[in-house]
């Protein structure tokens, strides 16, 4: 904040871009880690789904405020809103779940989960991600919302999001709890999780206080991104330009940034037998994706009036349907298969082949 418009300046180069990129890199990462330590402690006072909505909320606000940094700089970054949604897509649904399907059922066997919840999540991933990018490459100007479509799609989006939260947290809750089952709780503590950590999710489950300062705790963590996310959209805008790397590498590395940190939870939670944590974790966090990011990013273009192309290409668009297709095959019965976790990760990494071979 003191010195980033002297360094980051005309007399910007590559040592000075790495220095200050790996400085705002690590700041933010670590922002978000603490985001998710306090969401954590809040998932297991309030329990499911209200902790993983608080957690995916939190994470998403972050990704909301990195695109928004990207798009309100200087530069001109049509597709990374687009690209991050799809990147978010690609490590959520194929990475991470792969990973937590070969994990937890290395540790635990073939483990159940609430069918009903994951088939609502992937009901709505199918909707709303097809109208924000497969779509507007049907409309009047391809790859791109007119004004009054964007004004459309945002309040639809915003409105059904909006709806789903609130039949998950009130009258269909049940589709977004573990199950009863012999072997398994619906809610255990997190073997990672020090003793302190342990005791104070118990003692305090039902202390507002402790409930109130948590949540300010965590949007306090949340400041250091708002403030950064300018200063690391120009060290990226640089750095994509003197390496020659796609664009879409932008819409990558926010997705990393921002989900790092709830991909380990979700990874902790399948290693815990807590599978249906996991699939609210990864499932939730991409309709949060695409119910937030894409009413924040057509909306700041109507309002700057700078170009936003939503439309994925050919490629993406079989990557899509597959990802679709399996994830829909993989939560079609009552329990986790590691075969499928393989599949999983062998199309996230044709994903990355095609990234930077396409």
């Amino acid at each position: 904040m003191l010195f980033g418009a002297d360094w980051l300046g005309e007399s910007l180069n590559t040592m000075i871009a790495a220095g200050v990129f790996i400085v705002l890199f690590i700041t933010i990462l670590t922002a978000s880690f603490g985001v998710v330590r306090e969401a954590d402690h809040l998932a297991y006072q309030l329990g499911e789904p209200y902790g993983t909505l608080i957690l995916t909320l939190a994470i998403v606000s972050i990704e909301v405020i990195l695109i928004a940094s990207v798009l309100l700089g200087p530069g001109e970054f049509p597709t990374i809103g687009r690209d991050s949604i799809f990147a978010v897509m690609m490590i959520i649904l194929n990475l991470v779940i792969g990973i937590c399907l070969i994990a937890g059922s290395a540790r635990h066997g073939d483990q159940e989960f609430n069918a009903q919840g994951a088939v609502t999540y992937l009901s709505m991933i199918v909707l709303l991600t097809s109208i924000a990018l497969v779509l507007p490459n049907y409309t009047s100007i391809a790859g791109e919302f007119s004004a009054t479509q964007a004004i459309g799609i945002s309040a639809l989006t915003g409105l059904l999001y909006g709806i789903f939260l609130w039949m998950q947290m009130r009258s269909h809750r049940r589709y977004f709890v573990q199950p009863p089952q012999g072997s398994m709780t619906i809610k255990t503590i997190s073997p990672s999780q020090t003793e302190q950590d342990a005791s104070i999710a118990t003692s305090d489950s039902h202390s507002t206080c402790t409930l109130v300062i948590r949540s300010c705790v965590l949007l306090a963590l949340i400041f250091p991104v708002v403030l950064l996310a300018h200063y690391l959209a120009i060290v990226t805008d640089y750095g994509i330009t003197a390496t020659g790397a796609p664009i879409a590498v932008g819409g990558v590395l926010i997705a990393i940034i921002v989900f790092t940190p709830e991909s380990i939870t979700a990874f902790k939670a399948a290693m815990n037998n807590e599978t249906q944590r996991a699939i609210n974790l990864c499932l939730g966090a991409f309709v949060s994706t695409v119910g937030l990011t894409v009413p924040a990013v057509l909306v700041i273009g109507l309002i700057t009036g700078k170009q936003v192309i939503m439309g994925i290409t050919n490629t993406e668009i079989v990557l899509f349907i597959t990802t679709i297709a399996l994830s829909m095959l993989t939560f079609n019965g009552q329990r986790t298969s590691p075969i499928q976790g393989f599949i999983h990760l062998t199309l996230f990494a044709m994903f990355g082949l095609l990234l930077f071979y396409p």
